[in-house]
């Protein structure tokens, strides 16, 4: 008797799991097609309201935006196009400005893509495609005018540079990186597991004497054992053939790292006592 009743339990248990899987994938039919508060975005959202007036401070505009109004407006102008989107029958589109200000506040503040939205008046999920959208048309516009990829004679202007400031001769660049902790992409396992015993990517930069950044990879991941950082693949073929550098120039990279690292023709370690 008690093995039935058991039977009949998990039986019961099953359909139950059964019946929440299937509610859980139906949709939930939206009451409107968009939210009162989202319809007055024009009346009281925060680009319409507040930044209307900040641009009146150009001391404000700055802290808020991390720019100038001159320097919004000529990126406006680069990217404008690229961020634009069609009217419909439904509803206006955001307009590129508004667009541009939801990112870099994004990119100013680090907040939450949900208190973006209730500060803009717009959903979360629009939140969501603005800012990797508009981050992507920013970099597109901007590294061939500001990023280039130096070239061999950007490498020996670089290098009579470090000599003349810094006493260093023979230097091309200054190479370091830093972990910035994430979480797991999916499917990649322990990939981007660091020692530290969390997940991370590495960013790793390239400056020339001034400070001044001339090379940028993101994304990489490291040695995950000891945290090295490791020149991916794309960095080394950013530098301009390192190895053409070092064999035809005599140029080298200083890594600002004393742990073990890949050894390059072109890449020159700092250690406790110095650069080997």
């Amino acid at each position: 008797m008690a093995a039935v009743e058991l039977a009949f339990q998990e039986r019961v248990s099953l359909l139950y799991l059964l019946w929440r899987a299937e509610q859980r994938g139906k949709r939930r039919p939206r009451c409107t097609w968009v939210h009162q508060v989202l319809q007055r975005r024009e009346h009281f959202g925060e680009f319409h309201h507040l930044l209307q007036e900040l641009r009146l401070d150009d001391g404000r505009f700055q802290r808020y935006h991390r720019l100038s109004l001159g320097q919004f407006e000529d990126l406006l102008s680069r990217v404008g196009l690229r961020i634009a989107r069609l009217d419909t029958n439904y509803r206006r589109s955001i307009p590129p400005a508004e667009r541009l200000s939801i990112c870099l506040r994004f990119l100013a503040t680090g907040d939450s893509f949900r208190t973006i939205a209730f500060s803009f008046r717009v959903g979360v999920s629009t939140v969501s495609q603005i800012i990797p959208q508009v981050a992507t048309a920013i970099w597109d516009c901007l590294v061939d005018d500001f990023m280039a990829v130096p070239s061999l004679g950007d490498w020996q202007s670089i290098a009579e540079e470090f000599q003349e400031r810094w006493h260093f001769p023979l230097c091309c660049g200054a190479l370091d990186g830093k972990h910035v902790q994430t979480k797991a992409p999916p499917n990649s396992g322990s990939m981007f597991y660091n020692y530290k015993g969390t997940f991370f990517i590495v960013l790793l930069a390239v400056v020339d004497a001034r400070y001044r950044f001339r090379v940028i990879d993101v994304g990489g991941t490291g040695g995950p054992a000891t945290g090295v950082f490791w020149p991916t693949p794309p960095l080394v073929r950013l530098f301009g053939l390192g190895l053409s550098i070092c064999l035809l120039t005599s140029l080298y990279l200083v890594e600002n790292t004393v742990e073990p690292s890949p050894m390059c023709l072109w890449l020159m370690k700092r250690s406790r006592c110095g650069v080997s």
